[in-house]
């Protein structure tokens, strides 16, 4: 028999097993399954009626709140695509990115209205405006009065959904060039969320706190699988330490996801033992390179022993391996138990993984030999949209090109040494930065720290570090460098250490913005030396 696989599957069943129980909470507003899905049923037949089709792309510029999930739903309901965008972005990267989707609708939050104003001039293939808030220009209405005049779809037939169409874009950061719509069809999220609910909870209640925002990434798939389970949604509209703990004392949260600088600043929180955090059951870290000291810091701090990493992109919807622990795998100690939870971990059902040198071969399994993590798995993205040539690009074949550097081991765990981009090559030797970043934050004053490649005469390029201290610290430059010495190889040592009291600059998505800070390094250089 062949049913059809899209995420709108496990929305009805979240309806019909779970409808008197609370899905989602968000602010001082809680819904059931069942007026969750209903909103989801009325948000499709007001897209319906304001002339949104099969395809068609309807755009959000929305922090987490039960609005957007609820457009995760309704709007593929629809037969549309959703399309979440990242709200640091400037008006100039929101306008590119609008035009190149050629989206008709934005849904936006009212701490948005004057930009949206000024994209209205810039986008022309926008046609409607609505505010997910109060009344504000320049939305004809707002999202409760869309909701509140439309007519409730009738259960869509799940036959008529094409598995392989576009339910969602996310445009990539840019970090490396040019934002790129990467496409996920109907058929890769179901796969996907299968794939990583034995990680999500599994069939234990759950209560999945939404730290990472819904934007990114396709919200680490939470909107698929927690709904399929029957979690209880909690928004958390904006990061911030304080009210992450409170949520998780009232809610009593037991599953969250987090990037390291976000965990950085909850296990940092003046009042973190103020609140009763025993219901965490798992956290998940990823998004940017874990230590173990993070690892073990969070274990202490929160009392939560399933700690651990994941990696994934955009394009894989986006998780591929999770470093959980394996029956047949002994670790010798605590420290190498810390090691392997801070490493990129073993593949996610479905998922193949390679690791190749430049002729496309594999390297050795020994845990040292370094090549491009490549893979194909039944999530990867249909492509990038309307960008063939990016597509061919990232595609060899089946495998789809992380452009991230890694090594594995004889039981095909994987751990992530650096992208492809940010390898420092000094002198002929290739430095991963995020070795040098994990030695540098395995010293307890380290607040966060970020490596980058600066040019030098001799070698070519060297390491430097730029590190933020924790408050009241006396750390220096000179103490971190004799911490070091005996942490990682001379040639490996940054040549250069940048002590600061301030944040470091992140991405809308957490990550710290290495081009940022590696830019006034080579400032009126002739030639940027690119690892």
């Amino acid at each position: 028999m062949f049913i059809p696989l899209t995420p709108i599957r496990f929305l009805h069943r979240a309806m019909d097993l779970f409808g008197s129980q609370t899905g989602v909470v968000c602010g001082s507003r809680e819904f059931t399954y069942s007026e969750f899905g209903e909103r989801c049923e009325r948000l499709a037949g007001a897209l319906k009626a304001r002339g949104i089709g099969r395809g068609d792309r309807v755009a959000y510029l929305s922090f987490n709140t039960h609005k957007l999930l609820e457009g995760y739903y309704g709007v593929i309901l629809a037969g549309a695509i959703i399309m979440p965008l990242n709200v640091r972005l400037a008006l100039q990267e929101l306008a590119a990115i609008l035009e190149h989707a050629e989206a008709k609708m934005l849904l936006f939050e009212n701490d948005f209205a004057p930009l949206v104003e000024k994209l209205r001039e810039l986008c022309p293939s926008i046609r409607t405006y609505v505010s997910l808030g109060e009344p504000a220009e320049p939305a004809e209405l707002t999202y409760d009065q869309l909701l509140a005049t439309a007519r409730r779809d009738e259960r869509l037939d799940i036959m008529q959904v094409e598995e392989n169409s576009i339910a969602e874009i996310f445009y990539t950061s840019g970090s490396t060039g040019t934002p790129k719509g990467v496409m996920l069809s109907h058929r890769s999220l179901y796969l996907h969320a299968l794939a990583i609910m034995p990680y999500t909870g599994g069939l234990e209640p759950t209560v999945d706190l939404h730290t990472i925002p819904l934007f990114h990434a396709n919200g680490w798939g939470a909107p698929q699988a927690s709904t399929m389970m029957g979690a209880r949604h909690v928004m958390v509209r904006r990061f911030e330490p304080g009210l992450v703990c409170s949520l998780i004392e009232k809610q009593r949260a037991t599953h969250m996801s987090l990037v390291p600088a976000m965990a950085n600043a909850l296990i940092n929180h003046p009042g973190l033992n103020n609140y009763d955090l025993s219901s965490l059951r798992v956290i998940m870290i990823g998004g940017a390179a874990a230590s173990p000291e993070l690892i073990a810091r969070m274990e202490r701090a929160l009392g939560c022993r399933s700690v651990m990493a994941g990696y994934g992109l955009s394009e894989t919807c986006p998780v591929l391996t999770v470093a959980v622990d394996k029956p047949f795998v002994h670790f010798d100690n605590e420290a190498e138990r810390l090691r392997r939870r801070a490493m990129t971990g073993w593949a996610v059902p479905n998922v193949e993984l390679r690791v190749v040198d430049l002729n496309g071969n594999d390297v050795a399994k020994d845990g040292s030999s370094i090549g491009e993590l490549i893979t194909r798995s039944d999530h990867v993205m249909e492509g990038y949209y309307n960008d063939p040539e990016g597509t061919a690009a990232a595609m060899s074949g089946s495998w789809f090109h992380t452009g991230d550097m890694a090594v594995w081991d004889g039981t095909g765990y994987v751990h992530i040494v650096d992208r492809k981009k940010e390898i420092i090559i000094s002198g002929g030797e290739n430095i991963s930065s995020l070795e040098v970043e994990r030695a540098i934050f395995a010293h307890e004053d380290v607040f966060e720290c970020a490596v980058v490649a600066a040019p030098d005469d001799k070698w070519g390029e060297v390491p430097v570090a730029i590190v933020t201290r924790k408050p009241g610290s006396g750390l220096t430059a000179e103490i971190l460098l004799a911490f070091l010495q005996d942490r990682l190889g001379r040639f490996k040592l940054p040549r250069q250490i940048e002590i600061l009291d301030e944040p470091l600059p992140k991405t809308g998505t957490g990550k710290i913005r290495k081009l940022q800070l590696r830019e006034p390094f080579w400032e009126g250089k002739a030639k940027r030396v690119q690892g």
